[in-house]
């Protein structure tokens, strides 16, 4: 699952592993066609083991990989903070959770392309409605609320 919570856009790629080399190669397609214009990517990620740039370098040649990693700015998130209000890793978290109740909920898949199929169908109607995250937690709000988070800087 990969998205965009702002824009309100997804897409769902079904395969039968995930490994390093999986995530490098769609993470190369998306430089290649979304963001083919962009000169700097913001890739908000979750701490898996497969979210490394040592990944593109097991996927391509150490040339091409360089050039991706280049393109790519990493952000994990805190491997604590699952529990704050709606970041980035999370917005794929929700987009997973709300396929499998309106897309897989209460059914039996028979086999990975049927998956992509139903899966490939989901993405592409939530994708029409455009349905994105309207952040509300301000910075303001951050430093309120968690400031026990917050480290303490004695002068």
């Amino acid at each position: 699952m990969l998205t965009e919570p702002l824009s309100g856009w997804r897409t769902v790629h079904v395969r039968k592993q995930r490994t390093k080399v999986d995530w490098a190669v769609e993470m190369e397609e998306l430089l290649r066609t979304r963001y083919a214009n962009a000169q700097k990517v913001i890739l908000v990620c979750d701490n898996l083991n497969t979210h490394t740039m040592g990944a593109f370098y097991e996927a391509f040649p150490a040339d091409k990989a360089r050039e991706l990693v280049r393109r790519l700015d990493f952000r994990f998130t805190p491997k604590h903070g699952s529990w704050l209000p709606l970041n980035h890793e999370q917005g794929s978290e929700n987009e997973l959770s709300s396929m499998t109740r309106q897309c897989l909920k209460d059914r039996r898949i028979v086999d990975i392309d049927e998956l992509r199929t139903e899966t490939n169908a989901w993405s592409a109607a939530s994708n029409d409605r455009q349905r994105g995250v309207d952040w509300q937690f301000t910075i303001d709000n951050a430093r309120t609320k968690l400031k026990s988070l917050y480290p303490q800087i004695k002068v």
